[in-house]
């Protein structure tokens, strides 16, 4: 048994993109549209697991985006995606500089939440040891739900 990927749907596929690859920094390794199914998916892979992923050794995040419009609910009860990090804070501080709400803060050096524009979890885990707490994280309060 292999992992593949893990599918989230995208309300609007610009703004999800936007989120993912301008935001979170994951790249588009591929996409297929479906005429006939009236469907996108677009295939999203950690940087250092591009290659991989191109090759179909990799796990990927497949976006599903709907031509035809529709309201989706419950991304709290999907869970969440999971990604290790190189450092915790400066990812934090570069998606609040994008505008993302960090939802459940980095206080303890070692793990965030945040969320997707379509409300799908996500969390955010230092590589290796945590970080020395720091400020404005040790003291920083969580917003909304993660």
């Amino acid at each position: 048994m292999k992992y593949l990927h893990t599918m989230v749907r995208a309300k609007d596929l610009d703004e999800t993109l936007d989120f993912y690859c301008g935001k979170l920094g994951l790249v588009e390794v591929n996409r297929h549209d479906s005429e006939a199914g009236r469907f996108t998916l677009v295939f999203l892979a950690a940087p250092g697991d591009v290659e991989r992923a191109r090759e179909g050794n990799s796990p990927t995040v497949e976006i599903t985006w709907n031509w035809d419009p529709e309201e989706y609910d419950g991304g709290r009860n999907f869970g969440h995606l999971a990604y290790r990090v190189d450092d915790i804070y400066a990812l934090c501080q570069r998606l609040m500089d994008q505008g993302v709400t960090i939802n459940r803060p980095p206080r303890d050096g070692h793990m965030a939440f945040i969320r997707s524009p379509d409300g799908i979890s996500i969390e955010l885990l230092q590589d290796g040891d945590a970080l020395p707490p720091a400020e404005p994280w040790a003291s920083m309060e969580n917003t909304g739900s993660w």
